[in-house]
Protein backbone atom coordinates (compact mmCIF):
# COMPACT_ATOMS: atom_id res chain seq x y z
CA UNK A 1 0.00 0.00 0.00
CA UNK A 2 1.40 3.36 -1.07
CA UNK A 3 0.41 6.65 0.58
CA UNK A 4 0.66 9.88 -1.42
CA UNK A 5 -0.23 13.49 -0.64
CA UNK A 6 -1.54 16.56 -2.48
CA UNK A 7 -0.66 20.23 -2.10
CA UNK A 8 -4.28 20.69 -0.95
CA UNK A 9 -3.58 18.51 2.13
CA UNK A 10 -5.31 15.31 1.09
CA UNK A 11 -3.85 11.83 1.45
CA UNK A 12 -4.39 8.90 -0.88
CA UNK A 13 -3.75 5.25 -0.07
CA UNK A 14 -3.30 3.27 -3.25
CA UNK A 15 -4.31 -0.39 -3.28
CA UNK A 16 -4.45 -1.89 -6.76
CA UNK A 17 -6.78 0.27 -8.86
CA UNK A 18 -8.52 1.94 -5.89
CA UNK A 19 -7.44 5.09 -4.05
CA UNK A 20 -8.77 5.76 -0.56
CA UNK A 21 -8.87 9.52 0.10
CA UNK A 22 -8.93 11.63 3.25
CA UNK A 23 -7.60 14.90 4.61
CA UNK A 24 -4.28 15.18 6.40
CA UNK A 25 -3.68 15.94 10.05
CA UNK A 26 -2.32 19.34 8.95
CA UNK A 27 -5.64 20.10 7.21
CA UNK A 28 -7.77 19.12 10.21
CA UNK A 29 -5.58 21.24 12.50
CA UNK A 30 -6.15 24.26 10.23
CA UNK A 31 -9.90 23.63 10.09
CA UNK A 32 -10.50 23.05 13.79
CA UNK A 33 -13.42 20.99 15.09
CA UNK A 34 -15.14 19.25 12.16
CA UNK A 35 -18.93 19.34 12.53
CA UNK A 36 -20.32 18.30 9.12
CA UNK A 37 -19.31 16.36 6.00
CA UNK A 38 -20.83 16.24 2.55
CA UNK A 39 -19.49 13.27 0.59
CA UNK A 40 -19.84 12.46 -3.12
CA UNK A 41 -22.39 9.94 -4.37
CA UNK A 42 -21.25 6.39 -5.16
CA UNK A 43 -21.10 5.95 -8.92
CA UNK A 44 -20.17 9.58 -9.61
CA UNK A 45 -17.15 10.12 -11.85
CA UNK A 46 -14.85 12.85 -10.58
CA UNK A 47 -12.26 14.66 -12.66
CA UNK A 48 -8.91 15.58 -11.13
CA UNK A 49 -9.27 18.96 -9.40
CA UNK A 50 -13.09 18.82 -9.21
CA UNK A 51 -14.77 19.59 -5.87
CA UNK A 52 -15.65 16.16 -4.47
CA UNK A 53 -16.64 16.72 -0.85
CA UNK A 54 -17.12 19.45 1.75
CA UNK A 55 -15.64 19.43 5.25
CA UNK A 56 -17.30 21.96 7.53
CA UNK A 57 -15.76 23.02 10.82
CA UNK A 58 -16.51 25.60 13.46
CA UNK A 59 -14.09 27.91 11.59
CA UNK A 60 -14.93 27.36 7.91
CA UNK A 61 -16.25 25.11 5.17
CA UNK A 62 -13.60 23.69 2.90
CA UNK A 63 -13.89 21.82 -0.38
CA UNK A 64 -12.02 18.56 -0.80
CA UNK A 65 -10.89 18.19 -4.40
CA UNK A 66 -10.52 14.96 -6.33
CA UNK A 67 -6.75 14.44 -6.41
CA UNK A 68 -7.11 12.13 -9.43
CA UNK A 69 -9.79 11.19 -11.95
CA UNK A 70 -11.95 8.21 -11.06
CA UNK A 71 -15.32 6.76 -10.15
CA UNK A 72 -16.52 6.93 -6.54
CA UNK A 73 -16.88 3.31 -5.42
CA UNK A 74 -17.47 3.83 -1.69
CA UNK A 75 -18.01 6.61 0.86
CA UNK A 76 -17.42 6.52 4.60
CA UNK A 77 -21.01 6.78 5.89
CA UNK A 78 -19.86 6.26 9.49
CA UNK A 79 -17.85 9.47 9.23
CA UNK A 80 -20.92 11.50 8.19
CA UNK A 81 -22.61 10.36 11.40
CA UNK A 82 -19.57 11.30 13.49
CA UNK A 83 -17.42 13.81 11.55
CA UNK A 84 -15.37 14.72 14.63
CA UNK A 85 -13.48 11.43 14.10
CA UNK A 86 -11.39 13.39 11.58
CA UNK A 87 -10.03 15.50 14.44
CA UNK A 88 -8.99 12.50 16.50
CA UNK A 89 -7.63 10.36 13.64
CA UNK A 90 -7.23 12.22 10.33
CA UNK A 91 -4.97 9.52 8.87
CA UNK A 92 -7.50 6.80 9.66
CA UNK A 93 -10.65 8.73 8.73
CA UNK A 94 -11.08 8.24 5.02
CA UNK A 95 -13.76 10.16 3.12
CA UNK A 96 -14.26 8.25 -0.14
CA UNK A 97 -12.70 5.70 -2.46
CA UNK A 98 -12.09 6.18 -6.18
CA UNK A 99 -11.45 3.59 -8.87
CA UNK A 100 -8.36 5.09 -10.52
CA UNK A 101 -8.98 6.07 -14.16
CA UNK A 102 -5.37 7.03 -15.04
CA UNK A 103 -2.46 5.90 -12.86
CA UNK A 104 -0.22 8.47 -14.60
CA UNK A 105 -2.03 11.16 -12.55
CA UNK A 106 -0.40 9.71 -9.42
CA UNK A 107 3.01 10.85 -10.67
CA UNK A 108 2.36 14.49 -9.70
CA UNK A 109 1.63 13.67 -6.06
CA UNK A 110 4.04 13.81 -3.10
CA UNK A 111 5.43 11.06 -0.91
CA UNK A 112 5.45 11.56 2.86
CA UNK A 113 8.92 13.17 2.95
CA UNK A 114 7.98 15.71 0.26
CA UNK A 115 4.67 16.47 1.98
CA UNK A 116 6.38 16.97 5.35
CA UNK A 117 8.76 19.46 3.69
CA UNK A 118 5.78 21.15 2.00
CA UNK A 119 4.05 21.80 5.34
CA UNK A 120 7.19 22.77 7.29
Amino acid sequence: MTTLFTEDHEWLRIEGDVATIGITNYAQEQLGDVVFLELPKVGRTLKKGEAAAVVESVKAASDVYAPITGEVVEVNEALTAEPSQINTDAAGSWLFKLRIADKAELDGLMDEAAYTAHTA
